[in-house]
């Protein structure tokens, strides 16, 4: 019974490959287990050799001549080759574009909020798509929209070069920058300064200014708060500042 989908336990992975009987070349050019050349052989004789070394006749160049097989583990092969698409992406620069929207009579605090993100892209190694709208009769005034264009260019050549100049497409202004290379690349500013080992230091709780020789531990008293009725000539307030005062009887005064 044929199945309407492939297996699930061998996916169709590098289906353009040719792998042992599936190799239509009279002769190949073997690449041997160790990655030496090992010469030209009939396919016969090339299978043979895989078979004796455990592995697989892996067809790596089909448009050479003759074609050039390797003998490797299929599996092993398939895993390289993942790994270094991997690799590739991930050294791949500006794949992915962010647009950066401004307006002709855009606010300075506006300009630097744009400018700002836009530096943070350009530092990611992502593409920046600069767009300028107009609006209404802003379109009779084109010349401003231009100016703050390249204001916004102008600030970012530390960081990117233009593709092309600013060019005026329908109701708008468009320009594509693509990010420096990162030794050229100056640095973001938007990054702040990394802590130091000092900032980073726990706070121990001893103090420095001590004088060296006298124990630097300091015991406090717990402070005890009585409570109840206060005693005879003292004060009902802890801090009383009339509680030192001596304080004479008029004798002139009438007695109570």
């Amino acid at each position: 019974m044929s199945r309407p989908f492939p297996s699930r336990n061998f996916p169709p992975q590098n289906s353009n490959v040719r792998v042992n009987g599936k190799i239509r070349a009279r002769e190949v050019r073997v690449i041997g287990v160790d990655l030496a050349q090992l010469g030209v052989f009939p396919l016969n004789e090339a299978l043979a050799m895989a078979r004796s070394h455990g592995v697989d006749l892996v067809e790596i160049a089909a448009t050479a001549t003759p074609p050039v097989c390797r003998l490797v583990d299929f599996g092993k092969y398939r895993y390289e080759l993942s790994k270094k698409d991997k690799e590739s992406k991930k050294h791949q620069h500006a794949n992915k574009v962010k647009e950066v929207q401004l307006s002709p009579q855009i606010d300075s605090h506006d300009f630097g909020v744009k400018l700002t993100h836009a530096i943070d892209f350009l530092c990611d190694d992502m593409k920046v798509k600069v767009t300028l709208k107009f609006r209404g009769r802003e379109m009779a005034h084109q010349q401003f929209g231009f100016q703050t264009v390249e204001k916004f260019l102008k600030e970012l050549m530390p960081y990117a070069t233009q593709d092309n100049q600013p060019k005026l497409i329908g109701r708008g202004i468009n320009v594509m920058l693509t990010p420096l290379p990162r030794t050229k690349r100056a640095k973001n500013p938007n990054q702040g300064p990394k802590a130091t080992e000092d900032d980073l230091e726990p706070d121990d709780g001893e103090d420095d200014d001590l004088p060296v020789g006298e124990d630097s531990t300091v015991t406090e008293k717990p402070v005890e708060i009585k409570r109840g009725t206060p005693e005879a000539g003292s004060s009902q307030f802890a801090n009383n500042p009339f509680s030192k005062l001596d304080v004479k009887a008029d004798p002139s005064s009438p007695k109570s």
